[in-house]
């Protein structure tokens, strides 16, 4: 399993454009086939921070999700909406809730 959380801080002029097209990205990442989860959060103590909760089977799926035409649009759509460079780092999954495919490990 891979799982990368990235943090994202945005222009506070830009949060509701950032979110409708994180929203659109977001709809199309859960449909990848090697897409496991893809949540969404706001801080709630700052609304111009995110993060985006990822994981996917492995690498290779998490690399294909980089070339998606949604996840494309995305990265050009909010690249300069964003106050810093995103920030992703991966994780090991060492106990996870359940998932998208049940056969991946995760309690069902």
């Amino acid at each position: 399993m891979h799982v990368t959380l990235v943090n994202v801080h945005v222009k506070p002029e830009h949060i509701d454009a950032f979110t409708d097209a994180t929203r659109a990205n977001h709809a199309g990442s859960i449909r990848e086939p090697g897409n496991l989860r893809f949540d969404v959060l706001r801080a709630n103590s700052d609304p111009s921070r995110f993060i985006l909760y990822e994981v996917y089977r492995d690498a290779a799926a998490a690399a294909a999700h980089r070339e998606t035409a949604h996840y494309l649009a995305w990265r050009e759509t909010v690249a300069d909406w964003l106050a810093e460079p995103r920030i992703g780092v991966a994780y090991e999954a060492v106990a996870i809730g359940p998932t998208a495919d049940p056969g991946a490990g995760a309690p069902a």
